[in-house]
């Protein structure tokens, strides 16, 4: 063998920008998931916004107390996103763990490892989007089961919603909640929107329901907002974003304060 070369230090370092990309998402998702990251991929990274993913352990059947169960891995899953480094927004991913849980507790849990950073939770995104359109009778449409279910309803009842229907799809496991096809929620949209509803909320991380939200749109004539359509469109604003992107709904082109 040839002997190897010196290994000589250049002796001028390069200037440093101030960041690799000038704004930061986190985000929070389950050991399970298999949509929230393709959907953050198509919805928020960019050249200018970087989403940084960690996964939190999370075992099946949904249910309310097994969704409680990651309250006490959410700082440990936060402080492992670019640790010692601030976020410009960080979602925990997940609709129905954040309705059992609570928003407040989630933000605490959260802003334990990341103080001061602005915490988005579907459900919180999905009220929002549908203040955005002033719509207050609504359809929901989840695929939990009717225990899981509850907890739902009782959040957005809570928040001065009039819920004219709730339909369920009665899965027990996330896996098989992200194997529904798209075209499929089209369907279920149209048959769980009631005729009074005047508008949809389309609840899951896991389901694909944001590559469907313009068909679901054009077949109940309402406006429609998704879990991870929601926690996108908060999180793009919150980080100055405000372009729109019609492909992905009506919500996509709106204002976070309109």
């Amino acid at each position: 063998m040839k002997p190897l070369p010196e290994i000589k230090v250049h002796p001028d370092r390069p200037a440093l920008d101030n960041r690799p990309l000038a704004k930061r998402v986190g985000l929070i998702v389950l050991a399970t998931d298999h949509t929230t990251e393709p959907d953050f991929r198509r919805m928020v990274a960019s050249e200018r916004i970087g989403v940084y993913v960690a996964r939190i352990p999370y075992a099946n059947p949904t249910t309310p107390r097994n969704l409680r169960k990651m309250q006490p891995a959410l700082t440990a899953g936060a402080a492992l996103i670019l640790p010692d480094e601030p976020l410009d927004a960080i979602c925990y991913s997940c609709t129905s763990a954040s309705v059992v849980i609570g928003d407040a507790e989630i933000e605490a849990a959260i802003q334990a490892a990341k103080p001061g950073i602005p915490v988005v939770t579907p459900p919180m995104a999905g009220v929002r989007g549908l203040n955005a359109f002033g719509v207050r009778r609504i359809s929901i449409l989840t695929p939990y089961t009717v225990e899981t279910s509850r907890p739902m309803a009782t959040y957005f009842a809570e928040r001065g919603f009039d819920i004219a229907s709730f339909t369920c799809l009665g899965f027990e496991d996330d896996r098989e909640m992200a194997r529904i096809p798209p075209a499929a929620l089209v369907d279920l949209a149209r048959q769980a929107t009631h005729p009074q509803a005047e508008g949809l909320f389309v609840s899951c991380t896991a389901l694909r329901a944001a590559l469907a939200v313009p068909g679901m749109e054009q077949a109940i004539g309402r406006p429609v907002v998704t879990s991870n359509q929601a926690t996108a469109w908060n999180c793009l604003r919150l980080c100055g974003d405000e372009t729109q992107y019609p492909e992905f709904g009506r919500l996509m082109t709106f204002s976070l304060g309109r």
